[in-house]
């Protein structure tokens, strides 16, 4: 089975994007979460990104390296595995360009040449430790958990979330999923994160899912799949250059492949883990040093403290267990 990464990147000292950015918003105001400087800057960790890749799952097929047309001067175009993916390439031009993430996520199946198996990344997801393709996918199904969490909707992000249950609900009849997948709905493998699965069961409606902040699996039929039932929606959310309390995100498309049954139970939070920088930075230089994950999130933030030494400690870590540079620099 052919299983392609997708992972994407931005370069906010582009002058060309800078460009862009000063025609449609004006400026970044780290007091507006969907502009934010952290939302947009390179801390120079994503070479470690394709270190990892290299040592830890060389059996990846392709990686989809999807920018604004930018590339990283190191970066080593001509390997064979790296296609360089344009957002003029999948993303229809009417809605170009875009500074939204959820609005660059919702095409991915449009990617020229994807597989029909693939794993998503954002940059700041990093692989520490040796994985195989059985981790993303068994016997060509994606591995994911099933269960709620609470979303009150203060944030952007959760709003979208909210958006995301709502097209859920109204395709799918919750107490028939349970049902139908009651095995993998309560799977003993999930622990506690079941708790409120439990909780909630005699409720007739879906609620927002857990969203573990990591790579993720998917096939592009459920891409598709949603986008044939609610493409209008999705149209309409095109039109927000930037993120918007109005989006929707690919929650939506994990949340529909799991409500489809087209999913294997598997606790996530088993071995990955999202470390907030502004938080967690000593924990998170830790467990990449000591490798005490398979896929970790470095969470970047517009609040960090000490910011250039933070990232300098961090690099460092990523340095002590991927010290060579990989086939994809120069």
């Amino acid at each position: 089975m052919d299983i392609d990464f997708v992972v994407t990147w931005v370069d906010m000292n582009d002058p060309k994007w800078q460009q862009d950015f000063a025609k449609y918003s004006g400026k970044i105001d780290n007091t507006k979460n969907e502009v934010t400087e952290a939302r947009f800057r390179d801390n120079g960790l994503l070479k470690f990104w394709f270190r990892g890749i290299e040592k830890f799952a060389p059996w990846v097929r392709n990686i989809h390296f999807v920018t604004c047309g930018q590339k990283p001067a190191w970066l080593n175009a001509e390997h064979p595995k790296l296609k360089l993916v344009n957002h003029t390439d999948y993303i229809p031009n009417q809605f170009l360009p875009c500074f939204n993430s959820s609005l660059i996520e919702i095409y991915l199946h449009k990617i020229p040449g994807l597989a029909e198996h693939f794993v998503y990344f954002n940059d700041d997801f990093f692989i520490i430790n040796h994985l195989k393709e059985e981790r993303f996918f068994t016997d060509g199904i994606p591995n994911d958990i099933a269960s709620f969490r609470m979303n009150l909707g203060l944030s952007l992000w959760t709003k979208c979330l909210k958006n995301n249950i709502e097209i859920i609900n109204k395709r799918f009849d919750k107490k028939e999923v349970l049902k139908r997948d009651h095995d993998k709905w309560f799977n003993p493998k999930y622990g506690s994160k079941a708790r409120l699965t439990r909780l909630l069961q005699p409720y007739d409606k879906f609620i927002t899912l857990r969203t573990p902040h990591n790579a993720q699996p998917y096939t592009k039929t459920t891409y598709q799949e949603v986008w044939d039932y609610a493409g209008s929606e999705l149209t309409e959310m095109s039109k927000n250059r930037f993120r918007s309390p109005r989006d929707y995100t690919q929650e939506l498309f994990r949340t529909w492949q799991i409500c489809q049954s087209n999913f294997v139970p598997y606790n996530t939070y088993d071995d990955t883990k999202m470390f907030p920088l502004v938080l967690r930075s000593a924990q998170a230089i830790k467990a990449i040093r000591e490798q005490s994950y398979k896929l970790v999130c470095v969470n970047d933030s517009e609040y960090i403290r000490n910011y250039d030494k933070t990232l300098n400690d961090v690099r460092l870590a990523f340095e002590s267990i991927l010290p060579e540079k990989s086939g994809f620099e120069k």
